[in-house]
């Protein structure tokens, strides 16, 4: 069974942070990105192969070409190494690019050193860079401020040519990992299409410690300032899953006038309908 429309992207894990990651009580598989053709697989968190393989439709590992960490921590990276077992035919199929951190790799890694052997090529993310992984393009604009080494993603999707072109838009869509908020950070994601933020916290700390995460408030300051035509909030902590993460989109919405969707365990949302 394949998915009807090709370019989509699917949310294979909504949960974020220790409690609810720990706990299961939203899955932390990450997110598919399909677009013409090439599949990359952001973050596999804790249960990432079961989440795929149980999918419905059914997303088979082996069609993967690439896997993103935006940082190390398990929540997003703890199912890297069984992807990439599983994108490779468990070694036997020499594929695929991986990208992480440089402290994923080199710093306590979360990327075994066997498997590194079944890729055609691992690539370090670094402030400022570029990438490609066929028709899709992305940079780390700026390293965000979290405990670990930490990117979110500008991805650009190129357009087609020929009859096709109309229904498969081309856009930007911009991923905001876990960070601390700071002032400047919306700028570094202008001119995106479709904005996906962690939203861990409903409220920011009134005291110490500091948590590094993005509460519902300075989600709202970012993609007020960014203006993109949606906003997909993901990644909650057990305070947001608590209010009720479809009352506080939608309030969102009614407040700024911009679509905003709680993403949801399974979700997929056609390119098209992201980015027409």
């Amino acid at each position: 069974m394949t998915i009807p429309n090709p370019d989509f992207i699917k949310f294979l894990g909504t949960g974020g942070a220790r409690f609810v990651v720990s706990q299961q009580m939203r899955a932390s598989g990450g997110i598919w990105l399909s677009w013409q053709g090439t599949q990359v697989h952001i973050d596999p968190g804790p249960g990432a192969l079961v989440r795929c393989l149980s999918a419905s439709p059914r997303l088979d590992p082996l069609q993967l070409d690439g896997i993103i960490l935006t940082h190390r921590h398990l929540d997003h990276a703890a199912d890297v190494n069984i992807m990439i077992e599983a994108m490779t035919k468990g070694g036997y199929q020499r594929k695929g690019i991986l990208f992480a951190p440089k402290d994923a790799l080199d710093t306590d890694p979360v990327v075994l050193q066997y498997v590194r052997s079944y890729l055609a090529r691992i690539e370090t993310l670094y402030e400022g860079g570029s990438y490609s992984l066929g028709p899709i393009r992305f940079s780390t604009p700026v390293r965000h401020i979290h405990p670990a080494e930490t990117y979110g993603l500008k991805i650009s999707l190129s357009g087609v040519e020929g009859a096709a072109a109309a229904s498969r838009p081309a856009g930007i869509i911009s991923l905001i990992a876990d960070t601390l908020f700071f002032e400047e950070l919306a700028s570094y994601y202008y001119q995106s299409d479709c904005l996906i933020i962690n939203v861990v916290l409903l409220h920011s700390p009134p005291s110490k410690p500091v948590i590094y995460h993005l509460c519902l408030e300075d989600a709202e300051k970012i993609m007020t300032e960014v203006r993109p035509r949606k906003v997909l909030l993901t990644h909650f902590g057990s305070s947001m899953l608590q209010a009720g993460p479809q009352v506080l989109a939608e309030e969102l919405s009614q407040r700024s006038g911009i679509p905003v969707i709680a993403c949801s365990d399974g979700l997929t949302l056609s390119m098209e309908d992201l980015l027409a």
